[in-house]
């Protein structure tokens, strides 16, 4: 009996040690070895040049199902080194390296049971591997921001599984490979920022919803089956300007053009980076002196609109002057008013079109409240008599505004005001106010700036509010303050934070938005370290780019155009997904150019925000341009506009960090360290050369804003 108790128990440990033991599969040891070896031995727990478990000792970043590594993901890691050539894990699933410093060529062996391969964000070169063939199961691949070079490879015709690919920020030329066609599952193709040519055709069979070809040099008509993307981004190219199956059916030519059954008459040799078959030299000379005709046409129609015009104008300068005297009075007095109308109607109905939908009235993200201490004043520089010039009411009341002090009792107008603003916004009372604020408790004091003390307010739903209380230097009379209210609730846009509410009670004057914690770009970069950390640089530009959109349509699409003033670091408010509402946007009106104005100036300039001119008091949309330069410069360099701390030669950004910008060793040692390297040149170059655009010391040599927007949009 005791003989058969002891070959139990042997048999129990035998069994038991099998199943107990974890020794993850010998070629994945050998595989994750070789990587750890190749990337330089970084300090990563766990990890050894040979041998181990990773499976069983829990490697860091590294999934196991059984004895089998599956995936490994070590994103933003700052690791360095290079990939090796032994990635032979026999049953990974997925590699994430994105956002690292890894360097030299991909491997040209690469495990065929690959699902997801990111390896973006790296100093990879070399060309993308042919090796992608045998990915069959792929249906992830970002190999963006790198330094890939050469032809891509035609290796798609197997990899029917591929729904994303991303390609982007590279330097890849040559033609699209004929296998791309065959991807039936394609989503989304990245390949902007590369030199890649020849036509679109390839792709004009797939179900892509997302196609960014951006700064390439593709040419040639775009299919039409393209122009359908809902998400379709092709500038930077030099297509043809239309596609047209054929010539007009009805073109009123003294002579008919026969078209070319192949081509269209409009790719001819004129084009230079146009393909087309050559064309007979009788047919080039019939076409030449076709287009003369019409030119003669054309010429001949302009020169009888001119005259017609010419001959307006000399009526209407004979028309008696007093004839329209008093609706000249009237419309002089309207155009002192220069109402603030920021809606998308009116936009509309003045028949523009913009090609981005920006400033939709109910498209907005977190409408957050500048929480900072305010160190500047909001400056709209207007004459004291036009003060409030910019919060009359819509246009669209009957009003006289020249005879109305003279003839027309004010209530009537008083009344239709407040209809306007409570049709959009909700009046609060002191005493509710006061009830949500706890009596303005010092608890819930968030902040103290010039024009007034910002508060807490918690509804008894629990719903968090932000209330302003404006002091002296703000307060108004109660019209005009009314009058003030309905402008700034005409402005809507998702990168601006909106007004919610006010309070116009016993002399008191309070506005009200709604209240989020989540900081500022100010708090990001130099106070929170956790929202630090999530400002990588693909993120950063993103938040310059939603500043840019916000100070864009306060001044493409206000009428007249909208002068923030006030922009800063401290007023970029980011919500948890980092992305950007631009707070204080409706103080200008509330200040003169006086005193009050002059001391914003002063602060602008003290803080290093302030353009050159407005030193002589003058403040345009350039001024803007220039402050939002200063705070691309902190994105980039991590550092503060002015910074007492640092030496005498490096206390004022923009004076310290401009005659870097345009060289690149130093441009690369001014980058915000903490980004680790993790950004390509050719972007980290793109950014430089939009700060410096926006930092130029004349107003007129800086870009419009509109214009920083595409540069930016370029980028992402």
């Amino acid at each position: 009996m005791g003989l058969h108790v002891r070959i139990f128990v042997i048999l129990m440990i035998a069994f038991t040690g099998t199943f107990c033991t974890a020794d993850t599969d010998l070629l994945d040891v050998a595989a994750i070895n070789s990587l750890y070896v190749a990337l330089g031995s970084p300090p990563l727990q766990g990890w050894k040049t040979t041998g181990g478990d990773p499976c069983a000792e829990l490697w860091q970043g590294v999934s196991c199902v059984f004895s089998n590594i599956t995936q490994l993901t070590l994103r933003g890691m700052n690791l360095g080194g290079e990939l090796g050539s032994n990635l032979n894990f026999p049953s990974i699933i997925e590699i994430d390296l994105s956002n690292n410093r890894i360097r030299g060529p991909i491997p040209s062996a690469l495990p065929p049971t690959l699902r997801i391969l990111s390896l973006s964000s790296n100093q990879l070169n070399g060309s993308v591997p042919e090796a992608l063939s045998s990915l069959t199961q792929l249906s992830d691949l970002s190999l963006n921001n790198n330094l890939l070079g050469g032809q891509i490879p035609d290796v798609f015709q197997q990899l029917t599984g591929l729904i994303n690919i991303d390609l982007s920020a590279n330097n890849l030329s040559g033609q699209l490979p004929p296998s791309m066609g065959s991807l039936s599952l394609l989503s989304t193709l990245h390949m902007q920022n590369n030199e890649l040519s020849g036509f679109l055709n390839v792709l004009q069979d797939l179900p892509l919803q997302d196609l960014n070809i951006e700064n390439n040099l593709f040419f040639g008509p775009i299919p039409p089956q393209l122009l359908s993307i809902p998400n379709l981004r092709k500038d930077g190219n030099p297509f043809n300007t239309t596609v047209i199956p054929s010539p007009p059916a009805a073109a009123p030519a003294p002579v008919t053009m026969a078209p070319s059954p192949a081509k269209a008459p409009w790719n001819v040799e004129n084009n230079p980076v146009t393909l087309v078959a050559p064309i007979p030299a009788s047919s080039r000379k019939s076409f030449i002196s076709k287009n003369v005709i019409w030119f003669a046409i054309a010429g001949f129609l302009v020169f009888i609109a001119l005259g017609v015009c010419l001959f307006m104008l000399w009526c209407l300068k004979r028309r008696p002057e007093n004839k329209n005297a008093k609706t000249m009075d009237m419309g002089l007095d309207a155009m002192s008013l220069h109402k603030h109308q920021c809606s998308d109607s009116l936009e509309k109905a003045s028949g523009k079109s913009r090609s981005l939908g920006y400033g939709e009235p109910n498209r907005r993200t977190n409408m957050i409240p500048n929480v900072q201490d305010e160190q500047e004043i909001h400056v709209k520089r207007v004459s004291a008599s036009s003060k409030f010039a910019t919060l009359q009411p819509p246009p669209s009341l009957p009003i006289n505004l020249g005879e109305k002090d003279l003839t027309k009792p004010a209530i009537p107008t008083k009344v239709t005001e407040r209809q306007e603003v409570t049709r959009s916004l909700q009046v609060y009372t002191i005493a509710s106010l006061q009830q949500y604020t706890n009596s303005f408790s010092q608890e819930n004091h968030i902040g103290e700036g010039t024009l007034g003390v910002l508060y807490r307010a918690e509804l008894p739903d629990g719903k968090q509010l932000a209330v302003r209380k404006l002091n002296a230097i703000a307060s108004i009379g109660h019209e005009q303050f009314l009058q003030f209210v309905t402008s700034i609730s005409k402005i809507q846009h998702a990168n601006i934070v909106k007004l919610m509410g006010y309070c116009a009670e016993n002399g008191q004057q309070l506005l009200v938005y709604d209240y989020f914690s989540n900081g500022t770009l100010h708090d990001a970069l130099y106070e929170d370290n956790e929202l630090h950390a999530k400002l990588s640089w693909n993120a950063r530009i993103r938040v310059a780019l939603g500043a840019a959109r916000a100070l864009e349509y306060l001044h493409e699409n206000c009428q007249p155009p909208f002068v923030l003033q006030n922009l800063k670091s401290a007023n970029v408010l980011l919500n948890t997904e980092l992305e950007v509402c631009v707070s204080d946007c409706e103080f200008g009106p509330l200040l003169s150019s006086g005193s009050a104005g002059q001391l914003s100036g002063c602060l602008l300039t003290a803080n290093g925000y302030g353009a050159p001119e407005l030193e002589s008091g003058s403040y345009t949309k350039q001024s803007d341009v220039f402050s939002f330069g200063v705070v691309m410069l902190e994105l980039l360099t991590g550092r503060k506009s002015c910074d007492r701390s640092r030496s005498r030669g490096e206390q004022f950004l923009v004076r310290w960090a401009v005659p870097q910008l345009h060289d690149i060793d130093a441009l690369t040692k001014m980058v915000d360290p903490s980004l680790n390297g993790a950004y390509s040149m050719k972007s980290l170059s793109r950014f430089a050369d939009i700060i410096s655009s926006c930092l130029q010391r004349e107003p007129e040599f800086r870009p419009a804003m509109a214009e920083v927007v595409q540069d930016l949009l370029r980028m992402i």
